[in-house]
């Protein structure tokens, strides 16, 4: 989980908003990204797209865990259904609910961290940045 809030801390200094993934197999991080919708103008390079993306193609992610800071929207929540990523763990999901309800009925473990240091840092981005924030998460 600590390199994915490094992830979402390089975001913030780039002036994104700050939500970081990283895909772990066999113990070794394979892919790492960070929320770029802000940075890239792409609404859909959100961290775990990211993170996916450049993990590139492993033929199989049956064995893959996925860290988020922020339980993952309905789009990302769907990208770990779809390849069938097993497992997802977050840092928290009290700024936003996310899809963690989704993804479980598709059979992926989901469990939640409640990180103060996650919760802190989106409540600090929140509050400096609503706007961003409402048009991340599709509220303008």
């Amino acid at each position: 989980m600590q390199a994915a809030i490094e992830e979402a801390r390089l975001g913030l200094r780039e002036g994104g908003i700050p939500i970081g993934s990283v895909l772990v197999k066999a113990g070794q991080i394979v892919g790492r990204g960070h929320n770029r919708r802000v940075q890239d103008g792409d609404p859909i390079t959100h961290a775990e797209i990211d993170c996916l993306r450049n993990a590139g193609r492993l033929g199989s992610y049956k064995d893959t865990i996925l860290y988020s800071t922020l339980m993952p929207c309905y789009l990302c929540s769907g990208a770990a259904v779809q390849f069938a990523i097993p497992k997802v763990i977050v840092g928290e999901s009290q700024t936003f609910p996310g899809g963690p309800e989704f993804m479980r009925a598709h059979g992926i473990e989901v469990i939640d961290l409640n990180l103060p240091e996650c919760v802190e840092m989106m409540r600090d981005f929140i509050a400096k940045q609503p706007h961003l924030w409402n048009e991340d998460i599709g509220e303008l």
